[in-house]
């Protein structure tokens, strides 16, 4: 098991609860929300480039469209923001107290978005399959706060987070996309923080931000810890393969809830040529 070093600051930032970074290839660059700050982010690392969009809600995860503009996964649903930035709501479901949390995009374009309640209550959120015209399917509606969601490299496999579970689930995955037969890859023990956001490389290992455990970890297809990497942050969030040939580890943070929070928190973090990604597919509605 290694331990890694060389992670830098790729952008300094003060977002409250820093989430969700995906790489979009057709712009080459990487797309990241701060939640509670109602902000989407972007930054090109080859030119420094950077913008930010303000939502009407709090947005829990910002993904890319195949014809351009953004799926997020909001407050009240999920929603649409095309090229020119015209907004519009794909699915409605409003909840007293819920928000919309992690999100991932399958590889049949469809978009799988969670939700939490502001209070973690538990079994308040839900995990919802979205096809690209808006359709809902309900796989799971007893989650807590439903987090990290990402593929096998075959397909075969969809791995899954409930963050107070501390576990790193699997299901296989059917006919249609649909996903059965849960059951645990890896538990993260207590004292090294809690499993947030994930995603998987090329090798189907799969990688965790540990919330409150300052690292991110990798573990194999078969469930062993084979990389910890240490980082300058207690909450880390989630992280995501860009760059050029997906070789560099983008990590996001947070610094909600902290009372002295070091100066990266909030930040957006990289671990250049952590190992090799895979292309994250766009929604497709």
């Amino acid at each position: 098991m290694g331990t890694g070093t060389g992670v830098k600051t790729a952008l300094h930032a003060s977002a409250e609860l820093g989430e969700g970074p995906t790489w979009d290839p057709a712009a080459g660059r990487l797309i990241w929300v701060d939640i509670l700050g109602a902000r989407v982010h972007t930054f090109d690392p080859a030119t420094g480039n950077r913008t930010l969009m303000t939502t009407e809600q709090h947005v829990g995860a910002a993904k890319p469209r195949a014809g351009g503009g953004l799926v997020v996964n909001l407050r009240d649903g999920v929603g649409l923001y095309d090229a020119d930035g015209r907004f519009s709501w794909l699915y409605r479901d409003p909840s007293p107290g819920r928000r919309g949390n992690d999100a991932a995009v399958a590889a049949d374009g469809a978009l799988w978005a969670g939700t939490m309640c502001y209070d973690e209550t538990p079994g308040g959120g839900t995990l919802v399959r979205l096809a690209p015209d808006g359709t809902a399917a309900t796989v799971l509606d007893d989650v807590t706060v439903s987090n990290g969601t990402g593929w096998s490299p075959d397909g075969q496999r969809m791995y899954y987070i409930d963050t107070p579970t501390r576990r790193i689930d699997i299901f296989d995955v059917r006919e249609g996309g649909a996903v059965a037969g849960r059951r645990p890859l890896a538990t993260v023990e207590e004292g090294a923080g809690c499993p947030d956001g994930l995603t998987v490389d090329a090798d189907g290992c799969v990688w965790v931000a540990l919330w409150d455990g300052g690292a991110v970890r990798r573990y194999t297809p078969e469930g062993a810890l084979d990389r910890v990497v240490p980082l300058p942050v207690r909450r880390p969030t989630a992280c995501a393969f860009g760059g050029p040939g997906l070789r560099d580890l983008y990590i996001t943070t947070a610094r909600v809830g902290l009372d002295a929070p070091p100066a990266a928190a909030g930040s957006l973090l990289v671990l250049p040529d952590a190992g090799h990604g895979l292309p994250q597919p766009p929604f497709a509605g």
